[in-house]
């Protein structure tokens, strides 16, 4: 099914839809998935979930969110004072746990209340604990101690699905001959997949073309994606 060029050359606003039926699933994420999906049923108060950029930490956890009605909030933004309303409705999703740019006291007194409060707590990392620079060493212990399962890189069928919603999410109905290309070049990654299709996509736009294999070839010409 190939597509038509749009007549206006603009950035056209677009979103990425995190509903719940709109993860994708594969040998990469499916334990991952399964484990939000069987909440309350997980082995403590409080989980990690693992993986490099893209990988649908933060999809897997929006879907919890709606689920336990939680709040999001970015580690960043984590601090003693405003602790106990993050967790007001009893649940929280804490994104983008990274080594020196969270208060690490906040996050301990954090996981305390979250007992306390028999409250849930969903922390996202690209790093596993392990590999955290903690300063604070009763909460390097808290944290190394928590359950937690990864997100690996998506194997080829993964990633063409993937491919294919990012294009839908962008209102674009691609031929399966472009998709198939595409997984052949990009870096093995939910991240080198929604790169490439915002890069198609921008520059089908500038020169009023439409996104087609043939363009693609021009873009990604280069050596495949060393990571393969």
């Amino acid at each position: 099914m190939s597509t038509s060029p749009r007549q206006l050359a603009l950035a056209l606003d677009h979103s990425e839809s995190f509903a719940h039926e709109d993860f994708l699933t594969g040998p990469s994420n499916a334990q991952a998935f399964n484990l939000i999906e069987r909440w309350p049923d997980w082995p403590d108060r409080a989980l990690l979930l693992v993986g490099p950029e893209g990988a649908g930490k933060s999809h897997l956890a929006a879907i919890w969110a709606q689920t336990a009605g939680a709040r999001l909030v970015s580690a960043r933004a984590l601090d003693n004072v405003s602790l106990p309303g993050m967790l007001a409705t009893g649940a929280l999703v804490v994104e983008d746990l990274t080594a020196g740019k969270f208060d690490e006291r906040a996050l301990f007194h954090l996981l305390n209340l979250v007992r306390e409060e028999t409250a849930w707590l969903l922390i996202t990392a690209r790093q596993a604990p392990a590999a955290t620079a903690i300063e604070l060493n009763d909460l390097a212990s808290r944290v190394r101690s928590l359950p937690a399962v990864n997100l690996a890189a998506p194997d080829d069928a993964l990633l063409r699905a993937v491919i294919v919603k990012l294009f839908a999410d962008r209102q674009l109905a691609v031929e399966e001959s472009l998709v198939a290309y595409l997984v052949t070049r990009i870096e093995r990654s939910f991240a080198g997949a929604r790169t490439a299709v915002e890069r198609l996509d921008r520059e089908a736009l500038r020169l009023k073309r439409p996104v087609t294999r043939a363009l693609a070839v021009e873009l990604f010409r280069g050596p495949a994606a060393a990571s393969r």
